[in-house]
């Protein structure tokens, strides 16, 4: 499985993105799927995650209420709606498969290459 990760850029404080991650192979609906970000002299932190099917989704609680995970099986695609965007948030993304949605990134299985998000204040 490979993951292409997009969407990033340049916004301004209080503004919105939307990231996209699009998979590669037919076992794509199988996983479960979490986004990570990871900050310049910061440990990889998660985001959120969804399960295979979409029916559950987690928050870190630094974004809850301002982020949405979401996903279509049938374009092989993740995304990740980040709203009310702070500089905070400023940080390379990361898409990543694992069996289950879990918080933490040594479960996820493949990885791809990540977007950077830049939040100017």
């Amino acid at each position: 499985v490979q993951l292409q990760a997009s969407g990033g850029g340049l916004v301004q404080a209080g503004g919105s993105l939307r990231l996209s991650c699009a998979a590669s192979g037919r076992t794509f609906s199988s996983y479960a799927t979490g986004w990570f970000r990871q900050a310049p002299g910061k440990e990889r932190e998660f985001v959120a995650a969804i399960s295979w099917s979409g029916g559950s989704t987690y928050y870190a609680d630094s974004v809850k209420g301002r982020f949405a995970i979401s996903r279509d099986n049938a374009k092989n695609t993740v995304y990740l709606q980040m709203n009310s965007l702070k500089p905070e948030d400023t940080a390379v993304y990361y898409c990543a498969l694992g069996s289950w949605a879990r918080l933490d990134p040594n479960m996820y299985d493949y990885w791809g290459q990540g977007t950077q998000v830049t939040v100017s204040s």
